[in-house]
């Protein structure tokens, strides 16, 4: 079985495609998306539509969807995010806005053993998981074993053993599965897949995951995509120019 696994994908739709095909979606069991599926990037109605294409309805949405429909002040965001999120928002046709209204920021447990959130278990829209002593806070939030969250833009599990310890910190390996099972029956994991369309990790090439719920293991991707196409879109229309030299760098 095969479970791709996508987040933050942030209008482009260029690093969208490129994912889809290395991931041979078509052939894949499900598509599951964490959220953020606009924001930032060029193409926000096409990458609505193609989500809404291949998930099936397993999709979140994250705070970047929520500005783009109003639903959160978009003055929390740096100038450049909320330039990019009111231009969003003015581009959304009526059926993707129907679509991200009606996403949910949390959702599961799906086969079983998994939640997924767009930020975290804890607060859903807003909340990055970036350090263990976060992750450590977010367990008690989830009865699964395993949360998948988005949000940070970088690739990273979050191992939980002990409540009274610090969660380890795992980089994973790319193109090498990643066994999620355990002697211990008390571990548990806040897995993050990376960004399709603006990692942040200094790696510029989109990331994703394959999840295999029969072998319980998962499967780290990381994928090259056209980036000046998509910068060249981001210049036509107008925007803010750090969003667009920032897709050279992964940062």
């Amino acid at each position: 079985m095969r479970i791709v696994i996508i987040s933050d994908i942030h209008a482009n739709l260029v690093a969208l495609e490129a994912v889809l095909k290395h991931a041979e979606f078509e052939t894949a069991d499900a598509v599951w998306c964490l959220g953020d599926i606009v924001g930032y990037g060029p193409k926000p109605n096409a990458c609505v539509q193609r989500v809404q294409q291949i998930t099936d309805g397993t999709s979140l949405a994250g705070n970047h969807d929520w500005a783009a429909l109003g639903k959160i002040d978009v003055t929390d965001f740096n100038v450049d995010a909320r330039r990019a999120a009111l231009w969003t928002r003015s581009q959304l046709t009526e059926e993707s806005r129907d679509f991200l209204t009606h996403l949910p920021t949390r959702m599961g447990p799906l086969h079983d053993d998994y939640t997924l959130a767009h930020g975290s278990p804890r607060y859903p829209v807003w909340e990055y998981v970036l350090y263990p002593s976060v992750a450590a806070e977010n367990f008690p939030y989830f009865d699964t074993r395993i949360c998948l969250v988005g949000h940070t833009h970088t690739p990273v599990i979050f191992r939980y053993v002990d409540e009274e310890a610090t969660p380890q910190t795992i980089s994973p390996a790319v193109d090498i599965p990643l066994p999620l099972t355990s002697d211990d029956d008390n571990v548990r994991l806040i897995i993050n897949p990376g960004s399709v369309g603006q990692p942040r990790d200094g790696n510029p090439e989109s990331s994703y995951a394959v999840l295999d719920p029969e072998s319980n293991t998962l499967t780290y991707h990381r994928v090259p995509y056209d980036i000046a196409a998509t910068q060249e879109q981001m210049r036509k229309f107008g925007l803010p120019s750090r969003l667009i030299t920032r897709l050279d760098y992964g940062w």
